[in-house]
């Protein structure tokens, strides 16, 4: 179903479809749902029934309910719960909205119909939360595009995106492409659902709640109006992973321009960028860097005399996410845990070692997963010398560690490390496009 509208919608990009209301209730979509949000777990929404609960009641059974009441008309979301998590290296704290375990799965029915249609629309500057694109596809047009001299960049991220979005402006570039009126009062839906906070019923005019399974990919759709406004001769290559955005320009006045030019868009759009990210950097040897989706970017010289002659854009884990990894080991170590047994901890860490090094693995991070991973080891000999009563004994710790067959079963990071290369798959695999 999926490939046959995408290829319906990529066949004709004015064609607007109307019957697709009776697939978001079919019980085989429903069933994907399910298994989606299954997989994605996450907590009760406001009437407090959880995944397990669901489980025990019944998925076929709740599925067609669900299905009964899609296909009468009689289904109504219920408001979302409100949390507010930390953001990760500042005090502010982020807005996460969680719908009940029925919504998500209504939700991820209307995203397996929708996303084909409007996937076959998508340009190629955006790559978050798009099937077959990655975090790593967008740092790769970095590498690339540095290399051909866009050595000017503009770095920002757009404010409070997903809770700005004006719904209005959103079921219009959904009306777009979609005519069906069943699912658009359905998307509707969802929109006006409004959250719970604090005991208080809240619902606006903005905001596709980020917490959402369909939020995503709405926030793409709406964003798409930027992506394809952009023109990347006049202004650079714009590369845009959901509300982060960066511009790569060949001068200071590209570059200024390139600003001002997202400014406009993005106020035409309801929105803006955040002032406090925005900023405008020269990638210039000894010169600073700048921070995008994790890694910290910065033009270096070649280190070996082959390639001194050569000046790169090298990348490595930025400081904020080494600061969360620490965090993170420091956690697991922590002095809560002294009652388990050493394997125990021993298997977290390499679960979140193993996790954290897969993504910064590609890049130019070898000195900085081997400072994690001796952090890791310190940490583990300081939980030892704790759980055997010798606090002032860390040497004792060490010891134990490192004098046992294979650091206790530690994982190293040693040679796990693939550079980037300009055109060249980010997997280090074949040559990606010249």
């Amino acid at each position: 179903m999926q490939h046959a509208l995408y290829r319906a919608a990529k066949a004709d990009p004015n064609r607007r479809f109307h019957a697709l209301f009776d697939k978001v209730h079919r019980r085989d979509v429903l069933e994907r749902a399910w298994q989606d949000v299954r997989r994605n777990r996450g907590a009760a929404g406001i009437d407090r029934v959880t995944l397990a609960e669901v489980e025990e009641y019944g998925v076929a059974r709740l599925l067609e309910e669900l299905a009964v009441e899609l296909r009468d008309k009689r289904y109504r979301p219920l408001p979302a719960r409100r949390v507010l998590i930390p953001k990760p290296g500042t005090t502010e704290q982020r807005p996460l909205s969680i719908p009940s375990v029925r919504d998500r799965i209504v939700q991820a029915a209307a995203k397996i119909v929708l996303e084909p249609i409007f996937e076959a629309d998508m340009v190629d500057c955006s790559f978050g939360f798009r099937p077959r694109r990655s975090a790593h596809d967008a740092l790769q047009v970095l590498i690339d595009e540095s290399w051909q001299g866009r050595r000017w960049v503009v770095e920002t991220d757009i404010a409070n995106c997903f809770e700005a979005i004006p719904h209005s402006g959103l079921i219009q570039a959904i009306e777009e492409r979609v005519c069906d009126r069943a699912v658009l009062d359905l998307v509707r839906g969802m929109l006006r659902a409004g959250v719970v906070d604090g005991g208080s019923w809240r619902r606006g005019v903005t905001g596709a709640p980020q917490g959402g399974v369909i939020s995503p990919l709405l926030c793409n759709i709406y964003l798409h109006r930027l992506d394809r406004a952009w023109s990347s001769q006049q202004h650079g290559v714009l590369v845009r992973f959901a509300d982060d955005v960066v511009v790569m320009c060949r001068t200071r006045e590209q570059a200024e321009a390139a600003l001002a030019r997202l400014s406009v868009l993005l106020a035409d759009l309801g929105l803006e960028p955040k002032a406090a990210k925005t900023r405008i950097v020269h990638l210039a040897e000894g010169e600073e860097g700048f921070d995008f989706l994790g890694f910290h970017h910065r033009l270096v010289r070649g280190w070996t005399p082959k390639s001194a002659h050569l000046t790169f854009l090298a990348r490595w884990p930025a400081r904020k996410a080494v600061q969360r990894a620490r965090d993170r080991i420091r956690e697991l170590t922590g002095r809560k845990w002294l009652w388990m047994p050493v394997e125990d901890i021993v298997r977290d860490l390499n679960m979140f070692l193993r996790g954290w090094a897969g993504y910064f693995r590609y890049g130019n991070s070898a000195r900085v997963l081997g400072q994690i991973r001796n952090f890791a080891l310190m940490r583990l000999a300081i939980w030892l010398s704790k759980k055997g009563n010798r606090r002032h004994s860390w040497g004792w710790g060490i010891k134990q560690v490192l004098l046992s067959p294979s650091h206790l079963g530690l994982i190293g990071l040693d040679g796990t490390v693939i550079p980037p290369r300009p055109f060249r798959d980010w997997r280090g695999k074949a040559e990606r496009r010249r």
